[in-house]
């Protein structure tokens, strides 16, 4: 793992999964003091994004490690998307997150990333792993359960007819280069299995979130519901009134390193 700039760095590549299943994952991983910080980015992104780009570089400044990566079907790693599911794409974190990180963590997750955050959090204590842990979750817009609470229930009785019977419905995009992108039935099916806000939901470490009040895909009234379901303690909520899904600009990239620097 290499010291050098996170835009020059090449990514290293581990085999993910058995048999038909594999599937080789990117990551870009460098060494550096702790906490660390891993990134886990949304559904549909990848890991050049201008938030992860961000963040990687405040590490690097502050010589801190940093560890991002792509699920399978996205930016550099294979695997096609629409065979992606929550399960198989925390079976890659899990496996990045062990296999690169050392010490003590901050681990940011955006947008879908939050869920993929939280699933990690839970993993990381059922397992015991020793090699590292949890020094916080920074959750940015973060969408808990979203294939089920702003996918399924919110699609129309056609849309999910169209899934039901087709396996999959191409659903339009204001994001990437515009393209739709598949929501398939197995998604939404297998996502059933990590639901997380039907009871509480015990991380371990602080947990910072920010949420934009005018964000047309994760609304912010998820943001609470989530809260509602952390421990009291060392748990904050920041709304950002005018801020988007993105959180992407200057200056909400400001806070989000303010809060991982609140950390620690």
């Amino acid at each position: 793992m290499s010291q050098i700039a996170a835009s020059d760095q090449e990514p290293d590549f581990i085999e993910v999964g058995e048999g038909d299943a594999r599937r080789r994952i990117a990551v870009r991983a460098r060494n550096g003091g702790s906490p660390g910080l891993f990134w886990l980015g949304g559904f549909k992104s990848d890991m050049k994004g201008t938030k992860a780009i961000a963040l990687d570089d405040w590490a690097a400044a502050q010589g801190r490690g940093s560890v991002r990566f792509d699920y399978s079907g996205h930016g550099e790693s294979g695997g096609e998307f629409a065979d992606g599911t929550i399960g198989r794409w925390l079976e890659e974190s899990v496996a990045v997150f062990s296999q690169f990180c050392r010490g003590r963590q901050v681990v940011i997750g955006s947008s879908m990333g939050g869920w993929m955050a939280l699933l990690l959090a839970r993993e990381i204590a059922r397992r015991g792993n020793a090699s590292a842990s949890l020094a916080g979750l920074v959750l940015i817009a973060p969408a808990p359960d979203f294939t089920e609470e702003l996918m399924w229930k919110g699609f129309s009785p056609e849309i999910r007819t169209e899934i039901e019977s087709r396996g999959m419905w191409l659903r339009p995009s204001e994001y990437g280069d515009g393209s739709p992108y598949p929501i398939t039935r197995n998604l939404i099916a297998e996502g059933r299995n990590h639901l997380l806000l039907g009871s509480q939901i015990d991380v371990g470490c602080p947990v910072r979130i920010l949420q934009g009040a005018q964000d047309p895909d994760v609304p912010w009234k998820h943001a609470f519901a989530l809260v509602h379901r952390l421990p009291a303690e060392d748990v904050v909520l920041t709304m950002i009134q005018d801020g988007d899904h993105r959180l992407s600009r200057p200056q909400d990239i400001a806070r989000i390193i303010a809060a991982v620097a609140e950390i620690g």
